[in-house]
């Protein structure tokens, strides 16, 4: 379940799926607002902030990437998270330069929605006093402090950039990183382009911790975008064998 108080607003034009939407997030534990379009929706923030927004990236009117940067500029903490179409990469790469946090593409299915809300949500809380030092996914545990990683009790030897691209992408699971920000994060700001680089190292890490390279569970790829990392204990999101 979600923390508590957890706001969302629903943006759509279309009602009848807000309204199957809300029951089901409702009956799931979110506070449901709705807006018809983008500019109602920029009227409803400013009158009642929320934690987290459901964008459609196709609405009459304002576009959706269009509120998404205008929200972005009136709640920057506000985690957003954008519908669009399948297989259209050109508006998931839009929706994050936009400033979305993640998308989930129709025909979504609605675990696959609510775990990437609360993935959100998680996000955007406030570290408690103590960071957390051990993640643990799946068969696999990093010691952060020790720098130390092991599967089913087992350490795995990675060079030193492996373990900080994995530490990264643990650290965020559940959340898509983007290619270049997965770049400037663990090799530095002058990074950003080298996505051959990256899938190289992508695919060195999968043969280390996974059971089968070629059929990921942990390592998952959002083709043209970036990656993502899931604990094989969740089953909303579906593996993927691109690198």
């Amino acid at each position: 379940m979600p923390s508590e108080n957890c706001e969302l607003l629903i943006v759509d034009d279309d009602p009848g799926f807000r309204r199957a939407l809300r029951t089901s997030l409702a009956a799931s534990g979110f506070d449901v607002s709705e807006a018809r379009n983008g500019e109602e929706a920029l009227i409803l923030l400013r009158q009642k902030p929320v934690d987290v927004v459901l964008l459609d990236i196709n609405m009459p009117g304002l576009s959706g990437t269009e509120v998404c940067r205008k929200i972005r500029d009136l709640s920057p903490r506000v985690g957003i998270l954008m519908v669009t179409v399948r297989d259209a990469e050109e508006d998931k790469v839009q929706a994050l330069e936009a400033g979305a946090d993640d998308f989930v593409t129709k025909p979504y299915r609605l675990r696959e929605m609510i775990a990437r809300l609360r993935a959100v949500r998680r996000r955007l809380q406030p570290p408690g006093d103590a960071p957390q030092t051990v993640f643990r996914a799946g068969a696999l545990e990093l010691d952060a402090e020790r720098r130390v990683v092991t599967k089913a009790g087992a350490e795995i030897h990675l060079t030193p950039k492996e373990y900080d691209l994995l530490a990264y992408l643990i650290k965020h699971q559940g959340a898509l990183v983007t290619h270049a920000r997965l770049l400037r994060s663990v090799w530095g700001a002058e990074y950003g382009g080298e996505l051959e680089y990256l899938r190289s190292y992508v695919r060195m890490l999968r043969k280390k911790i996974e059971d089968d390279p070629a059929e990921p569970e942990y390592i998952l790829t959002e083709p043209w975008v970036g990656y993502r990392f899931r604990n094989p204990a969740d089953a909303e999101a579906p593996a993927s064998n691109d690198s």
